[in-house]
């Protein structure tokens, strides 16, 4: 027969872990909704470097180059805009609807020296790509020091 050591506490961490997993779901779920009852939809985005610039990925299936804004301000780029409902089925009809639409609103924060004027925006097939060029290395400044006789 084998001994095993009894630790009282050894499952209390998982316990813990799965207790903090399930109020992170349902918070999170609870702050996705939007007050009129309608879920509040917040479209996935990639962010990654390039030699020259930061690029910005957004998926936005379903909506309209129209129907999104793209603004900075402050050094914060923000993301706006909506996905419209196509009403082609009653709501009676359906079996399962998980889709969803309205408004949607992302802000990152860009880096002090970005050009704004230098940011472009490319929209195909459902993905908005922005391309922020990165500012150019600031070199220090050599100051020439002039020797009194």
């Amino acid at each position: 027969m084998t001994l095993v050591r009894w630790e009282p506490f050894r499952n209390v961490a998982s316990l813990q872990d799965r207790i903090n997993r399930m109020f992170d779901d349902a918070f999170n779920k609870a702050r996705d909704v939007e007050e009129d009852g309608m879920g509040a939809w917040r479209p996935s985005v990639d962010i990654f470097e390039t030699e020259s610039a930061i690029i910005l990925e957004a998926e936005l299936p379903g909506v309209t180059r129209d129907d999104i804004s793209v603004e900075v301000e402050n050094n914060v780029l923000s993301l706006k805009g909506e996905r419209k409902e196509v009403r082609e089925v009653e709501d009676d009809r359906y079996y399962r609807r998980e889709r969803i639409v309205g408004r949607f609103h992302r802000a990152f924060t860009l880096p002090v020296d970005v050009d704004h004027e230098q940011i472009r925006a490319n929209f195909q097939n459902g993905i908005l790509r922005l391309e922020v060029p990165k500012p150019e290395e600031k070199k220090p400044k050599k100051i020439a020091i002039k020797v009194d006789n």
